[in-house]
This record gives C-alpha cells, sequence and structure tokens, in this order.
C-alpha cells in the first residue's frame, strides 16, 4: 500500500471510531447516550489501535501530524515526507468525521443541544480559559510524543525506514495504552485533541455539512488544539534529542 494511502485510511478509521463513540455517548436516542468518558477514553485507545495495526506496516501509522513533526525533529524522520503526511492524514480525518455524520444523522437531527451535535466533530474546553487551555494541550502532547520517543525502532530515521513502532498489532498496543491513560488522566480540561488533524479535519466537516440546528463550530477556540499540539511535540522533541545526545 502507498504509504500516504496508509496513513489516509489508518486516520479516517481511527477518527470514524474514535468521534463515532463520542457521538455515541452524547447524541440523543443512542443506545450507548451516556455511556460516559470511560467509554469515550477507552474506545478512542482501541480507535487508535486499529489505525496503527492497519497503516503501521506501510506508513509507520502516524495518524497525527504532530508525530509526524515530532519524529522528524527527534528521530530524523525524512522531512520531505512531512507535509505529505500531513495532508493524508487532515484528509483522512475529515473522511472519518464525515462518515461519523452519515452513521448518526438521525441521532444529530434528534438532538437538540448545538454543543453536543459539535462534540462528535471538534474538542471543546470544560472550562474555556484558553492560556490554561492551551497549556493542557502542550503537556498531554509532551507526553504522548516523548513517549512514543520509547516505542520507535533504533533503526528509525533512515530515508529507508519510515515505522515509529513495530510492526503489526503488538506494536500497536503500546500506543493504544498511551493514549488510554493521557484520556483518563489528562483528557478531562480540553477533551485532549493532541492530534490537529483530529480537530481541524472533523471541525471543517461540522462548518460544511447541512447538519440541522447546527451550531457554530467555534473558529474562535480551534487555534489550541494546532498550536498546543505542535509546541507540546516541539518540546517532547528537544527533550529527548537532549536526554540523548
Amino acid at each position: 500500500m502507498n504509504i500516504y494511502l496508509a496513513e489516509f485510511i489508518g486516520t479516517a478509521l481511527m477518527i470514524l471510531l474514535g468521534n463515532g463513540v463520542v457521538a455515541n455517548v452524547v447524541l440523543k436516542g443512542t443506545k450507548g447516550n451516556n455511556g460516559g468518558w470511560i467509554s469515550i477514553t477507552t474506545a478512542w485507545a482501541l480507535a487508535v489501535f486499529v489505525g496503527v495495526v492497519v497503516a503501521g506496516p506501510y506508513s509507520g501509522a502516524h495518524l497525527n501530524p504532530i508525530v509526524t513533526l515530532g519524529l522528524a525533529i527527534g528521530k530524523g524522520f525524512n522531512w520531505e515526507l512531512v507535509p505529505f503526511y500531513m495532508l493524508a492524514q487532515l484528509a483522512g480525518a475529515m473522511t472519518g468525521s464525515f462518515l461519523v455524520w452519515v452513521m448518526y444523522k438521525d441521532h444529530f437531527d434528534a438532538t437538540e443541544d448545538p454543543g453536543l451535535k459539535a462534540a462528535p466533530f471538534a474538542t471543546a474546553p470544560a472550562i474555556r480559559n484558553k492560556a490554561s487551555n492551551l497549556v493542557s494541550e502542550i503537556i498531554g502532547t509532551f507526553v504522548l510524543i516523548f513517549v512514543i520517543f520509547y516505542f520507535t525502532d533504533a533503526s528509525m530515521g533512515t530515508k529507508e525506514n519510515t515505522t515509529p513502532i513495530g510492526l503489526g498489532s503488538l506494536g500497536a498496543i503500546p500506543v493504544a495504552f498511551l493514549v488510554w491513560v493521557i484520556g483518563l488522566a489528562l483528557g478531562g480540561t480540553t477533551g485532549y485533541a493532541i492530534n490537529p488533524a483530529r480537530d481541524l479535519g472533523p471541525r471543517i466537516i461540522h462548518a460544511l455539512i447541512p447538519m440541522k440546528g447546527k451550531g457554530s463550530s467555534d473558529w474562535d477556540y480551534a487555534w489550541i488544539p494546532i498550536i498546543g499540539p505542535i509546541a507540546g511535540a516541539t518540546l517532547a522533541a528537544v527533550a529527548y534529542l537532549f536526554m540523548h545526545k
């Protein structure tokens, strides 16, 4: 499989399942309504597992622009591949999010609260304080990238090897557990985007689709789940390089 197609498909599956559980928990009349935070964090971890299993053997399953960025800074991942990985991830996130809307359209229509309608697309803070919201995204992303560096193969970083973790399902398990614990421990403030494509792609879809009773896509907040993860990934890469110079 082409590496960019693998990133697209892996990210689309991850978003379909990850944003799908949010829809199942928050939208009116679903079988999983009011399933709670444990349901969301567990399914998101398993969604990452699925995406990594599918894309890992071909692209390394970054599925996240800041994973690509962090590996380029800290592990020598080929910079020429970076923009195309990111575009594939964004397109995959948009596709997965659109499929969530198709899947749950009746329940989106039945839900009256515009905030709940928006929740399966993009993150929003529990308490809106942009400074602390930004710090939350920086810290969560730092943990994600810093620990991922210790999952990577020792040979990672050559132009011939684009794989950040071990191949197959066993290699996907540590990443799934990492995302799970970040969600459980650090996700309660902002919804732990820790992935610009995961937030921006679905937010664009929310803005474009003809949803009944749709509210704001909250573009005033949208920069935080982009800048925060970028800053967190960069700090994690610099810290890793400092510790291993």
